[in-house]
């Protein structure tokens, strides 16, 4: 049995998980972090000493950083296809794209957009700096519809690791309550995420309870 320590509200817990379940298998999640604290605990701290989730153990191992977990995931338990491909010229701009959905596009909404507009009073909001955060990831989400093209996924004909790592983010973004100019490709892509029962059951999970009362 797999277990992932992290609660269902963690965007990177939702990655992993619905990542996991495109590759069928079968895992147990534990409530951590936020409201269900745990994980500063020595316990928690001796799986990942940044107190953070998501946490997988497998057996003896136990590996944190959502993007880690997933290549891992996709590498042992996965076919060697489409998915996340064994053979390493195939399988680097798959790499390539989900590294860009990590560290430059979900990196570009969640601190800077999905934090100041949910997790924060709106006294302490900066509305000029929240503005210049979506005008950006705007222009972010211009080159993954590009890129997507008539797709229909990230990488073409075959859903991949990317579309996990680039997909998770577009759940809030398309949920949030603020101004987006038309993306056709980007809403087409993102309805055909909403179309994957992974995708459904992982991702398009409720963030009201981290909602500020005063946001």
């Amino acid at each position: 049995m797999l277990t992932v320590y992290g609660r269902a509200t963690s965007s990177n817990v939702q990655a992993v998980m619905w990542g996991a379940a495109e590759l069928g298998l079968e895992v147990e999640r534990l409530d951590y972090g936020h409201v269900y604290g745990g994980v500063d605990t020595p316990e928690f701290l001796a799986m990942n000493p940044n107190g953070r989730v998501p946490v997988l153990r497998d057996g003896e191992l136990v590996l944190w950083e959502s993007c880690a977990i997933l290549r891992y995931l996709a590498a042992r338990y996965g076919d060697g296809g489409a998915f996340w491909p064994a053979d390493p010229v195939a399988r680097a701009p798959v790499d390539q794209w989900a590294e860009w959905g990590k560290v430059t596009f979900a990196a570009a909404f969640i601190h800077p957009i999905f934090w100041p507009l949910v997790r924060k009073p709106a006294r302490e909001r900066d509305a000029v700096a929240v503005g210049r955060a979506i005008d950006e990831f705007i222009r972010l989400a211009g080159i993954l519809e590009a890129q997507i093209g008539e797709g229909p996924w990230v990488m073409g004909e075959a859903f991949t690791l990317a579309d996990i790592v680039c997909g998770h983010a577009l759940y809030r973004w398309f949920t949030l309550d603020i101004d987006r100019p038309p993306a056709p490709g980007l809403e087409a892509y993102y309805a055909r995420l909403t179309g994957r029962p992974a995708y459904r059951a992982h991702v398009m999970v409720d963030y009201a309870p981290l909602r500020h009362p005063e946001a």
